[in-house]
């Protein structure tokens, strides 16, 4: 009778995946071409995988109205670094980073968080910022491509549809006023011929 733990496992499960879900909905219908909103997203993938979580979306949208591409999908695809995903995020970017710097080498953390950890970590602080950003450009390419094509396949594709619908609707209302115009003209010429 108490809280199940695999119970609020399963609805956690569920409501993380019916707000991905809404999500993504939401960003199908950002009005648009498919190729600007695609290009909003890419570069918000692009800068949301740099080191400056809390101004990404600042930048993501400055750049994205200088290059008038989508603003809206732009800040959507920052959120690939959020507060769940910025742990491996960073972790992936800061190794791939290391590899080409080296700082791995210079930049050893120790065991236990203390104040000596600290003050190493504010000393190589550049070195460590860069060694973000350059994981970041390394990783974020790549990245930043494959949300393009994604994102322009299914904005395209949900455009697409919606076109498709309109114009069914359209044919049928021009059908069903053809109708109620023979309608009208077989009415019209009956009370001719009656009188």
């Amino acid at each position: 009778m108490g809280n199940n733990p695999e119970n609020n496992n399963g609805k956690s499960r569920k409501r993380l995946f019916l707000s991905t879900q809404k999500a993504y909905e939401r960003f199908l219908k950002i009005r648009g071409n498919p190729h600007e909103i695609a290009l909003g997203f890419a570069l918000g993938l692009f800068v949301g995988m740099a080191p400056c979580m809390g101004i990404q979306t600042i930048i993501a949208v400055f750049f994205a109205s200088f290059f008038k591409w989508n603003k809206i999908s732009a800040a959507v695809g920052v959120w690939i670094s959020n507060p769940v995903s910025a742990p491996f995020l960073y972790g992936l970017t800061f190794y791939v980073g290391s590899l080409i710097t080296g700082i791995t080498e210079s930049f050893r953390p120790v065991g236990i968080f203390d104040f000596s950890y600290l003050y190493q970590i504010i000393l190589k602080a550049r070195e460590l910022f860069w060694t973000l950003t350059l994981g970041g450009i390394i990783v974020g390419l790549p990245v930043a491509v494959m949300g393009y094509y994604l994102s322009y396949i299914a904005v395209k594709r949900y455009q697409d549809d919606i076109k498709q619908k309109i114009a069914k609707q359209k044919e049928r209302l021009a059908a069903r006023k053809e109708r109620r115009k023979i309608r009208k003209k077989q009415k019209g010429s009956k009370t001719v011929t009656n009188d």
